[in-house]
């Protein structure tokens, strides 16, 4: 089928050139039209979740339009006290504009209520807190411009809180996407231009690639006019466009150029090209669909929209790298070898050095694959210490002003160490207040109070155990009371945490339900949501992948081994991701500060990963099998197999890798880490795996690497071969 698209596109290949444009134009249109991203605060299915539906629907709200968004302004002068009348005057002068700017609603600084919490503890620095008319959709798009306004001669000013420091997040977001793609499309030209040795021969790989992440997101961007997108989105569609669909458009055009070397013509060479690398990226396609599908299982998070972006940003690769680039390689021809560089040319054939490795590797195969399986499993040891946290403010780079602002904040002014949590008294049959039903819940309240870590509880109860309806009127809703609880302890700390879990552990009122929301019971849900659905995720993609790679090679044991391989490589990325970013190695180097990994990471990573190492698992195995169906002589075959697709391999890994690094020199840690960790992943997959374990481990297995049972050996030639017999 795939050899008959082959000549199709050859004769129609304007025609489909054509169509090409015509999709990358609505890609483009789409694009332009841009959408709106976010990333959800709770789960919804969760208890912190639930607690936070309960609240933003039942607390009484005051009558008008809503309240605007704010953000905090932090007063600093190491020479001048707050209360010296220079300070004063200068504070005065920077917020004069913004009193006087009609977006503003309100100003209120130490001077206006002086609370201690406004005051540094050295008394150098003050809080003012500015309002909004507008909500933060509307009032980020001016954020800039309003902070322009507060300038002084004499203190230094920091602006944070929820307004700028989302704003930094999208900025930064942004800025690592464009730093990405500057970093990584040149090394990949560089890397294709050394591959090739022709201008052209590289250039048309990285066209494929600027088009894919073109589609990929103007599908992004039509997937939000359906449902919530994260805004990582468009990191993670352009970081797996760029590095699949080079991959892809790397083996199909350095097949092409082998079969015209070897003197087909130019349609025999696009039909066998498209069957032989085509059917491989078909298959690579299907492995990382089938990984990020593994996304999927986590409804009700950003997780799910990651994987729904970048399976369509997988399905236009492919589709550009059957579509577009035969197109182009049919009007091209010979030409795809213009402008040839003065590289030394490289024989077709004989022994190489990769065929050397083999064989040296296969002599002593246990000798090279008990000390390499060992190193894999050494290096990904540290992951046992992993620590997992929501992403906070920390996750932005320390010198970004709101980051500074915050680290200030929580440094010099007391009690903005502290973080506190909601708990929601919940009664399904209404009137939580009702005369008896009151003292349980003010019970409950004293429970809480008595724990250990607890500050305070905010509850609408006199000592006594009154109910005072001032309280109540804004701490109750139709069926809920809410008590807020001050801890000492930050909210992602492991003290936090076991006070929620024992608030969830004190018995429930009658007829009542306890629900605690906050960042440290969000950290506890999600953490907990993320392991309840990874083991089916993870099954779910083993399980795919290794149905698919059992219809390609028609064993039931290289897809095993595939499978094992992929977990070595795996291990070994989130090994280095605990060492470098939880346990703080290299975070001057790379700018950042050590901290707990978002529970996301080594979801999104194992399935990324997970699909993308069956690229080179696809190549290596079905030039093996290949050359094992020719000979019948399983080491020779490895031997074989590996020089042919080993250097290829090793290229497409550079370049992998090199998009993954221009992502791993991102400011925001999530991306960072993620960069990183596929860099880490690919590396040692085509080097140590590809290079060393896969050799070894198949030399061990010898002609059973390509055994079947009876009845699913026929099943197979039924499905793939069409029922003919194997030669």
């Amino acid at each position: 089928m795939l050899e008959g698209w082959g000549r199709f596109v050859h004769r129609r290949r304007w025609a489909v050139l054509g169509a090409s444009l015509v999709m990358l134009a609505l890609s483009g249109v789409l694009l332009a039209q841009g959408g709106e991203l976010g990333n959800p605060d709770t789960i919804p299915d969760t208890e912190s979740g639930r607690a936070s539906r309960l609240l933003s629907d039942e607390l009484p709200r005051p009558s008008g339009p809503p309240a605007g968004a704010s953000f905090t302004l932090v007063f600093r002068s190491e020479t001048l006290a707050v209360t010296d009348a220079a300070y004063r005057q200068a504070v005065t002068d920077a917020l004069t504009p913004l009193r006087a700017d009609p977006r503003v609603t309100g100003v209120r600084t130490y001077y206006d209520a002086p609370a201690p919490g406004l005051l540094s503890r050295d008394g150098h620095g003050m809080l003012a807190f500015v309002q909004l008319k507008d909500p933060r959709s509307l009032a980020s798009a001016y954020f800039d411009e309003l902070r322009a306004q507060v300038r002084s001669d004499a203190l230094t000013i920091l602006a944070t809180g929820g307004l700028p420091i989302n704003r930094d997040f999208d900025v930064i977001l942004d800025r690592d996407l464009q730093r990405a793609e500057i970093v990584s499309l040149p090394v990949a030209l560089i890397l294709m231009l050394i591959v090739f040795g022709t201008v052209v021969g590289a250039l048309v790989p990285l066209g494929v690639g600027v088009l894919a992440i073109v589609g990929g997101l103007g599908g992004v961007f039509l997937l939000t006019r359906f449902t919530d997108v994260s805004t990582y989105a468009l990191n993670i569609v352009t970081l797996i466009g760029l590095g699949t669909s080079i991959d892809y458009s790397l083996f199909l055009v350095a097949r092409f150029r082998e079969e015209l070397a070897a003197g087909a013509s130019r349609e025999d060479a696009l039909a066998r090209s498209v069957a032989t690398a085509g059917r491989a990226v078909v298959f690579s396609g299907l492995t990382v669909a089938i990984g990020l599908s593994g996304l999927l299982f986590f409804e009700g998070t950003f997780l799910a929209s990651l994987g729904l972006a970048g399976a369509i940003v997988v399905a236009v690769a492919v589709l550009y790298a059957l579509t577009f680039l035969p197109a182009v390689l049919a009007i091209l021809g010979p030409r795809v070898n213009a402008w040839r560089l003065p590289f030394p040319r490289r024989a077709q054939r004989g022994s190489g050095l990769w065929h050397s490795i083999a064989m040296a590797v296969m002599r002593r195969p246990l000798l090279v694959l008990v000390p390499t399986v060992a190193f894999v499993l050494a290096a990904g040891s540290p992951f046992l210490q992993i620590r997992l946290a929501n992403a906070d403010t920390t996750a932005l780079p320390p010198q970004t002003e709101s980051r500074r602002g915050y680290d200030m904040l929580v440094r010099d002014f007391p009690g903005q160490e502290q973080s506190s949590m909601f708990v929601v008294a919940y009664f399904a049959d209404g009137d939580p207040l009702r005369s008896g039903r009151d003292a349980e819940v003010f019970a409950l309240s004293r429970n809480i109070a008595a724990l250990p870590d607890v500050l305070s509880v905010s509850a609408p109860f006199d000592e006594a155990g009154r109910v005072l309806p001032q309280a109540a009127a804004t701490a109750t809703g139709p069926h809920i009371v809410i008590m807020r609880v001050v801890t000492a302890r930050p909210g992602a700390s492991d003290e936090a945490r076991d006070l929620v879990r024992a608030i969830r552990a004190l018995p429930d009122p009658a007829g009542g339900e306890v629900l605690v929301s906050g960042q440290s019971a969000f950290d506890i849900d999600t953490i907990d949501f993320i392991a309840s659905h990874a083991l089916r995720a993870v099954g779910f993609i083993v399980v795919l992948t290794y149905i698919a790679l059992f219809l390609l090679l028609g064993s039931v044991v290289l897809p095993l081994k595939a499978v094992l391989m992929n977990l070595l490589s795996i291990s070994a990325s989130f090994g280095a991701m605990v060492w470098v970013f939880v346990q703080g190695h290299f975070s001057g180097l790379m700018n950042f500060t050590p901290q707990a990994l978002d529970p996301s990471v080594p979801v999104i990573l194992f399935c990324i990963v997970f699909g993308l190492s069956m690229d080179y698992e696809v190549l290596l195995l079905s030039r093996i099998q290949e050359e094992y169906r020719r000979t019948k002589d399983n080491t020779r075959a490895v031997a074989e197999g590996l020089e042919r697709s080993g250097r290829l391999i090793t290229a497409a890994a550079a370049i992998m890798v090199a998009v993954f690094t221009g992502f791993a020199l991102a400011d925001v840690v999530i991306i960072k880490s993620i960069g990183l960790g596929m860099a880490v992943a690919v590396a040692l997959d085509a080097t140590l795996v590809r290079a060393l374990i896969v050799p070894a481990a198949m030399r061990l297995l010898g002609d059973l690497n390509w055994w079947a049972p009876g009845p699913i050996a026929r099943a197979h030639r039924w499905l793939v071969l069409a029922g003919r017999r194997p030669a």
